[in-house]
């Protein structure tokens, strides 16, 4: 007895040593409870028919998982009285088992249970024989189990088994008249099939699941990178708070400058009624008059015309691009432009007409806008004469 119990001493040890490695759900005390009935026949191992001799038996047992390798089961079974006997029972037997699971012990645990697995059994009892009254008294004795259970774990929850259990029973002691010991003579057969439900447990499913373990320090410094990122997360956010801030200070100040009117910095186009102004534009690089512009140009010729006492000063202007020599080659061919048009088209009189380059002009903030020449009226006194 005694190397039995330290057999399953040690074989729960290197089970819950070989499942330490594993961080499981579901292993509270209340759950991986299971229950079930068994139900077979039993015959002597020696010196008997196997199947003359055989006898029915049926049982129920409380299961408890510790580890999905490991477990205890608590089993009760009667052999029924095929003679004359008036007993029901021939004996019963109440065992203590330890389950193996060997599929989990040798190959691991997948996280649920396979759909066959093969578990060895083993454990001690307690063996009761039925005397009928008056022919003797009840007698006890120590048995043994060894058997495998064959499992087959049905349905998507596998929260039932059938099972066929082979296993050989042994009367250790012959009824309390020898010494504790495996005699092939006092041992039985024990051929069963059963049924077992496995109740719910604490994570949701019928058996142990898996999780992954975490040390403290790893949890700590998975934590401290997690603020870390938070930290840059909030300075990012503040950067690019900034940046929409900035945009949207530039785009007010872009829509400001578009609804703003044109200012004149150097030369002020006055359009008052003591001085009349005509602005012709030109292309970038070009000296040409465009077609666009020659109303602009008739405008200071029919002035000149009708007002014969009056001459026209043409300035001509380049915007910034180029160097500055072309730019003020550029702005006087502007200005000669215009006054060859109004001698040569309109016949006005050259000495009536000054027309000067000015280089690069700055009357407008769009540089585009300073490509032009600016033609005013003013009134000679000698033209009055008729000079």
């Amino acid at each position: 007895m005694k190397k039995i119990l330290a057999s399953l001493l040690l074989l729960s040890v290197a089970v819950g040593y070989a499942d330490g490695q594993t961080a499981l759900t579901g292993n509270k005390f209340a759950d991986n409870w299971a229950i079930g009935v068994n139900a077979g026949g039993t015959t002597p191992l020696t010196h008997h028919s196997f199947f003359k001799n055989m006898r029915p038996v049926v049982g129920v047992h409380v299961d408890k998982y510790l580890t999905p390798a490991f477990g205890l089961s608590l089993e009760a079974m009667g052999s029924f009285n095929t003679t004359g006997s008036k007993t029901a029972f021939d004996a019963s037997n109440v065992s203590l088992l330890g389950l193996v699971n060997l599929g989990n012990l040798f190959a691991g645990y997948n996280g649920a249970p396979r759909l066959f697995e093969v578990e060895a059994v083993a454990g001690i009892g307690w063996l009761h024989y039925y005397v009928n009254s008056g022919m003797g008294e009840d007698r006890n004795s120590m048995s043994s189990k060894l058997g495998l259970n064959f499992n087959f774990n049905l349905g998507e929850s596998k929260a039932w088994t059938l099972a066929v259990k082979p296993a050989l029973v042994y009367d250790m002691n012959a009824m309390g008249t020898e010494a504790v010991r495996f005699h092939a003579n006092r041992a039985a057969w024990e051929i069963s099939a059963g049924l077992t439900y496995h109740f719910g447990c604490s994570n949701g499913r019928h058996y142990f699941t898996e999780v992954r373990p975490y040390d403290q320090a790893e949890v700590n410094q998975l934590n401290a990178q997690i603020n870390r990122l938070r930290a840059e997360a909030d300075n990012t956010a503040k950067v690019l708070q900034d940046a929409n801030r900035k945009v949207s200070d530039l785009e007010s100040e872009l829509a400001a400058c578009r609804n703003r009117k044109p200012e004149v910095v150097k030369d002020t186009i006055d359009n008052s009624k003591k001085l009349l102004e005509s602005v012709i534009t030109f292309r970038q690089g070009r000296i040409g008059i465009d077609n666009s512009q020659l109303p602009n140009v008739e405008r200071i010729a029919t002035y000149l015309r009708n007002h014969k006492e009056a001459g026209v000063v043409i300035k001509g202007y380049a915007s910034p691009e180029g160097s500055a020599e072309v730019n003020e080659r550029i702005a006087r061919q502007r200005a000669e432009a215009v006054r060859n048009m109004l001698v040569n088209r309109y016949r006005i009189a050259k000495d009536r007409i000054v027309a000067e380059g000015q280089g690069v002009g700055y009357m407008f903030e769009e540089p585009d806008w300073n490509r032009v020449s600016i033609c005013t009226i003013n009134t000679r006194p000698d033209a009055a004469e008729g000079k």
